[in-house]
């Protein structure tokens, strides 16, 4: 099979494109994934994202780590939206479906404004917090987020007993003031650092609000490795967290086609 691709990158977080509008690419199976999304024997990639046709949304982002697992991504998601917006249906706004339900999208200049779920549980321990932006985070904040070896930390908390079974993805944290974090992420089915994580990011700007007792209207300069994210949201309770945006830039980085 030819597959025919589109490389994408949202701050250094990478994407492999396909126009699945015409189920071409639906027998695409697990070891096909990992292949495409390797950077020594295929394109290479944090993920790959299938477009496909489905009824009521303008289209369905069917998500993939480089190991072939399912997930949601917010990097990826406005990556698909960019692919879309240039190739498929060309709109101000969006609703498309993923794997944690229905979300809206708009692009403004070179800005993805996308919207994520709400947040409403969060688990505060002493050291860490745990919640779920579309995917499950484990923020620790730290004083000096250069020093930590993020491979080695996040592996082991990744496949600690805790987590092992379902994975989870692992985020250190600097606080730098009020309105500006850095962060480093450790990403469950890519298996190591990935320069940016677009859910990492969304889930450590509401944990920074939790830790520095913000409310009502808040926007969090996220500094990732990749470059810059914006994330809004509105504290409207202790742990209610709701109209929650990942802002940033998604930029074509080539097209091709590939024999598997």
């Amino acid at each position: 099979m030819i597959v025919q691709f589109t490389k994408f990158q949202g701050t250094g977080n990478d994407f492999i494109l396909l126009d699945n509008t015409n189920g071409i690419y639906d027998n695409l199976n697990i070891a096909n994934i990992r292949f495409l999304c390797d950077r020594h024997f295929g394109i290479g990639a944090d993920g790959l994202i299938k477009i496909n046709s489905i009824d009521g949304c303008d289209f369905e982002l069917d998500y993939f780590n480089a190991d072939g697992s399912k997930s949601f991504c917010g990097n990826g998601a406005r990556c698909g939206v960019l692919f879309v917006h240039e190739n498929i249906l060309k709109k101000d706004n969006y609703v498309f479906y993923a794997i944690d339900g229905i979300h809206r999208a708009s692009i403004d200049k070179d800005l993805i404004i996308l919207d994520m779920s709400d947040v409403e549980q969060i688990l505060v321990n002493e050291s860490f917090y745990q919640l779920n932006t579309g995917s499950p985070h484990y923020v620790e904040f730290v004083q000096d987020i250069d020093s930590v070896d993020i491979v080695k930390m996040g592996r082991k908390i990744r496949n600690g007993d805790s987590y092992k079974k379902e994975g989870i993805n692992v985020n250190f944290v600097e606080d730098l003031n009020v309105k500006n974090i850095r962060i480093r992420t450790y990403e469950r089915g890519v298996e190591n650092e990935t320069l940016s994580c677009g859910t990492g990011a969304t889930a450590c700007a509401i944990v920074k609000a939790v830790r520095s007792n913000l409310t009502g209207s808040i926007l969090i300069n996220v500094g990732v490795k990749g470059g810059d994210l914006l994330v809004s949201f509105n504290r409207s309770g202790e742990r209610i967290f709701n109209e929650v945006k990942l802002i940033g830039t998604a930029k074509k980085v080539f097209t091709g086609e590939i024999q598997i």
